[in-house]
């Protein structure tokens, strides 16, 4: 049977207990993690575009926390992988980096306790993340795959408010090697950008990577739509660049980047987009915004 790993029930019914308003790193007594089992599957380096993304993006933030900064691996899955390489991509930011991987299924966490070592944890818990403290980063990967598209905001201002001041929380897609991500950044305040990366070789036409879009933005490409509009131009521009395609698919992508930020609000430059990588702002891609 395929793995499982966390995701809420449905919308956060009334009266819940916001997150963070019980002791750090505890539920009360009598409580279940909050959200249920779903189906999904991890295998090693599957999430690398994205650590390595969030440790030169979020690095100096994590630097610049007194106490060590602490990172949660939300619904790691069937295995520990993720976690474990979230904490070696993350000490190349900040040596003093932990994480803690949490599961809603109690025995993916007692499976993965053998792994566990100094700097890396592995707790039973959901969307209360029960760590002690406010996280600098929480990353859910692969975890908002099949909610419902109305129930997004809700988790996501769950997990925002459960940051450090400065923090970051990283939602998004990817496949199942970890050739083709996207995902949203948010912070305290909301989100802020939203990131498409490819591993170039296998890229057809960036609107390819539409089917990785998290849940919040993956019904809203159809025509009207931000999204829609975006990876419309993505597309147009990547073929007006076919004649760098000689110089490798590095050079087509960067000169699409370039064209790309004449008309949309890129973020990052060419150093993001010689990884395959190009970030827009939140604003500009929002449902709606058009």
């Amino acid at each position: 049977m395929p793995p499982r790993t966390t995701r809420p029930a449905g919308p956060l019914p009334a009266g819940t207990r916001p997150a963070g308003t019980h002791p750090a790193g505890t539920r009360p007594a009598g409580t279940r993690p909050l959200g249920t089992p779903t189906r999904g599957t991890t295998n090693p380096n599957r999430l690398r575009r994205m650590d390595r993304w969030i440790a030169a993006v979020h690095g100096a933030a994590l630097r610049r926390s007194e106490r060590p900064p602490t990172a949660v691996d939300l619904g790691y899955g069937a295995a520990p992988w993720t976690a474990v390489e979230l904490l070696e991509r993350l000490r190349t930011a900040d040596p003093r980096a932990r994480v803690a991987g949490v599961e809603i299924d109690p025995a993916r966490v007692a499976a993965a306790r053998p792994y566990e070592r100094e700097g890396l944890t592995f707790v039973h818990g959901g969307f209360e993340v029960p760590v002690d403290g406010a996280p600098a980063l929480i990353r859910a990967a692969n975890v908002l795959r099949q909610y419902d598209e109305g129930q997004v905001a809700a988790v996501w201002a769950r997990l925002c408010a459960r940051l450090a001041p400065g923090g970051l929380l990283v939602e998004g897609t990817c496949d199942e090697i970890g050739r083709r991500h996207v995902w949203v950044a948010l912070g305290p305040e909301g989100p802020r950008t939203v990131t498409f990366a490819t591993r170039l070789g296998s890229l057809d036409r960036p609107s390819d990577l539409a089917e990785r879009l998290p849940k919040a933005l993956i019904h809203r490409n159809v025509p009207g739509e931000p999204v829609h509009a975006f990876l419309r131009d993505f597309d147009r521009a990547w073929a007006a660049a076919a004649p760098y395609a000689s110089l490798g698919a590095r050079q087509r992508w960067i000169r699409t980047a370039r064209d790309l930020a004449g008309d949309w609000p890129l973020v990052d430059g060419r150093r993001g987009w010689r990884q395959g990588e190009v970030t827009v702002r939140w604003s500009a891609l929002a449902p709606g915004a058009a």
